[in-house]
């Protein structure tokens, strides 16, 4: 009975059922919905957009934008191009150097444009070919440890995975590294094989650039031999001596509504008044300065301890990375241009570019005042490059100004030599150069054309989240010299935070822009896992991290590895940093083992490399027979290569090996994430 009556009443149930049930109606009511608020949304930022003509062209496309002009073959056609200049970089410098090998291009017929790999679909190198003479060049940066700029990525995946047939496409490439770095120029090297590999054609060797020496000097040189080979590949001659042609014209713009105008943000207008999450390069978040508090106990030098406050801001951090801050330039040396052109620093313009067809529409965000401009994204303060002293030889009355500025820009021996000293050993910025040749009044727009972007500085992260989540600690050495000019010279981020003093009262505290960069300098995954960390002066800060994460761990009754530490500064009364907590570590038995090297206490001068040669046997223990993990942190120019000479000698003694045997055991422990180093030069 029960089976039949419920049989009968699910008959009963579905002929008296309606068409649409609830269901159906609750289903579609949350489809419209969404739909709506999917549309209101989408249409209310198309309306914005449409409102506020003068923003920055971000520097990497929407998927849109992306899809519609990837295509850098259908550009080269439409405009009658033959030459393409790629650019891999992190700083600035390699786009610089692709948009002068581009320029440079109209004195050999060859009309030339400038593309970012991330922002174009690089399988269309396939149809260079079926464009007359033509050429695609690569200035690629390597970066970190031996890995390809961020936005080169893609591309350097896509020649590592595919296997594209690039018959007839002729190139030529320049790499950008530092010789300090072991992984010197790698992925310009892989690039320049690749290609050829794949069937391109190379009409010039590679160039490989050297930022610890004058990759300046490198780049004009290779150059030079590029453009001899390109003459001889195509069977072309040089046009002549090449015209200064501006890359961007000048808008007046004194009369956009303020509201409109740039005042120092990174790409986002107003970006700094209303803060939105993810945070990253084009949009950092603006942080209070919590604490700001001198490390060094006496002397004339200046190290300090800065917490940066991220508590709300949704920002996450790991032991060992890095955080990027964004300074400024200083008032004064802003006024001093101003000055010296005799220019109304308050005038709100901006460059637009004159190539219609490309996606970086401004050098930086406008419409801005000359004022802003110089202040937050024009660097003012580094030794202007070649091609700037070439730049201003127009606007010098002065025929010896003339005459020096043109032999300066040249490339013979007498002019490397005199840009060489004048500028790169007398450390002369732009603010010196104007000031040494009073000639020389360039005009103001044009300058700002010319100059860098000021970039942001990367520190190393000296906390722990487990131990300060809401806050990033840093540890920064002021940055002051005197030239041989008798200049003061100032770091331009250190001189900007010494400034940034938090106050007791209720006063705006103040702030920066800063965003975390990834690391992959990390702690061992088990941390039961010995490790070493050898960080002499301000190298100790990612470290600090460390011990603070394995105390952590401590005190949750997790058992930890030995820790041992070297740590070297000058005087023990004088510049030993955080010795306070590193004595209370040890104290606990966090830190196993404290190894210090106060280089000026004694008359012989004593270096942690001192140390590690007395301490062989210690070394080879935790590396060699408990497979335990060492880092590296602060000078890659001596320090971090005599280390790394040292342990492949303990490794040789202790190990019993070969030289060459040392040397594949070091390196397969730098595979093995077991050897990592945190250098800068």
């Amino acid at each position: 009975m029960e089976n039949s009556e419920g049989v009968k009443i699910e008959s009963t149930v579905v002929t008296e059922e309606p068409l649409i049930s609830a269901l159906d109606i609750a289903l579609f009511v949350v489809i419209i919905t969404v739909a709506y608020f999917w549309y209101f949304k989408r249409d209310k930022q198309s309306s914005s957009s449409e409102k506020k003509p003068y923003t920055i062209q971000p520097s990497s496309l929407s998927s849109i934008e992306q899809t519609s002009n990837s295509s850098f073959i259908k550009k080269l056609k439409s405009t009658g191009r033959s030459l393409v200049v790629f650019y891999g970089s992190q700083t600035g410098t390699a786009e610089e150097f692709a948009g002068r090998i581009a320029k440079e291009g109209a004195r050999y017929k060859m009309k030339g444009m400038v593309a970012d790999p991330e922002e174009c679909d690089m399988a269309d190198l396939v149809e260079m070919k079926e464009i007359q003479k033509s050429l695609a060049i690569f200035c690629i940066a390597t970066y970190g440890e031996g890995d390809p700029t961020d936005n080169a990525m893609d591309f350097y995946e896509w020649l590592q995975n595919g296997d594209a047939d690039l018959e007839g496409l002729n190139y030529a490439v320049f790499g950008l590294g530092n010789k300090t770095y072991e992984h010197y120029n790698e992925i310009a090297i892989y690039i320049d094989q690749r290609l050829e590999e794949l069937g391109a054609t190379r009409v010039h060797e590679i160039g490989l650039g050297d930022d610890d020496a004058n990759i300046e000097d490198d780049f004009v040189s290779w150059k030079e031999k590029l453009w001899e080979s390109v003459c001889s590949h195509y069977g072309i001659e040089e046009t002549g001596e090449e015209s200064n042609i501006r890359q961007y014209k000048l808008v007046d713009c004194s009369d956009v509504l303020p509201e409109r105008i740039f005042s120092g943000e990174i790409s986002r207008l107003k970006s700094y008044e209303n803060q939105r999450f993810p945070f990253d390069v084009k949009n950092p978040y603006l942080s209070k300065i919590a604490v700001n508090r001198e490390l060094h106990k006496s002397g004339d030098r200046s190290c300090m301890h800065i917490e940066f406050d991220i508590d709300g801001s949704k920002m996450r951090y790991d032991t060992g990375d890095h955080v990027a801050v964004y300074p400024k330039n200083s008032s004064e040396l802003v006024d001093k241009i101003g000055e010296l052109l005799n220019a109304d620093l308050d005038a709100v313009f901006s460059l637009l570019n004159t190539d219609e067809e490309s996606s970086k529409k401004h050098p930086f965000p406008c419409p801005c005042t000359y004022r802003t401009a110089l202040t937050y994204y024009l660097d003012i303060t580094s030794n202007p490059r070649t091609h700037i002293m070439k730049e201003l030889i127009e606007y010098a009355s002065d025929p010896k100004d003339q005459e020096k500025l043109k032999l300066m820009a040249s490339s013979t021996p007498e002019g490397k030599k005199e840009f060489h000293e004048w500028i790169l050993r007398d450390n002369r910025n732009i603010v010196h150069i104007l000031e040494d040749l009073p000639s020389v009044k360039p005009d103001l727009d044009h300058l700002c054309e010319l100059l860098p972007r000021l970039q942001c500085r990367y520190y190393s992260i000296s906390s722990s989240p487990k131990v300060y989540p809401k806050s990033i600690h840093i540890t920064a050495v002021l940055v002051n010299y005197t030239t041989s000019t008798n200049r003061v010279n100032k770091g331009v981020a250190t001189n900007l935070l010494a400034q940034l003093i938090p106050t007791n009262d209720e006063l705006p505290q103040p702030t920066i822009p800063i965003y975390i960069r990834r690391s992959q300098f990390r702690l061992p995954p088990k941390s039961q896992t010995p490790i070493i960390m050898i960080g002499p002066g301000t190298g100790l800060a990612p470290f600090r991290g460390f011990i603070q994460e394995r105390d952590y761990a401590r005190k949750e009754g997790r058992e930890i590895g030995e820790m041992v530490l070297y740590f070297g500064c000058r005087k023990k009364d004088e510049d030993f940093i955080y010795e306070n907590e590193l004595q209370e570590y040890v104290a606990n038995g966090t830190l196993t083992k404290l190894h210090l090297a106060f280089s000026r206490d004694q008359p012989e001068k004593k270096y942690v490399t001192h140390l590690l040669e007395q301490n062989a046997d210690e070394l080879w223990n935790i590396i060699g027979e408990k497979s335990g993990h060492l880092y590296v942190c602060g000078d890659a120019r001596s320090m971090a290569k005599d280390v790394h000479s040292i342990i492949v000698k303990v490794v040789m003694e202790k190990g019993q090996m070969t030289n060459s045997q040392a040397l594949n055991y070091v390196k397969k422990m730098e595979q093995q994430k077991r050897y990592s180093a945190d250098v800068w030069s």
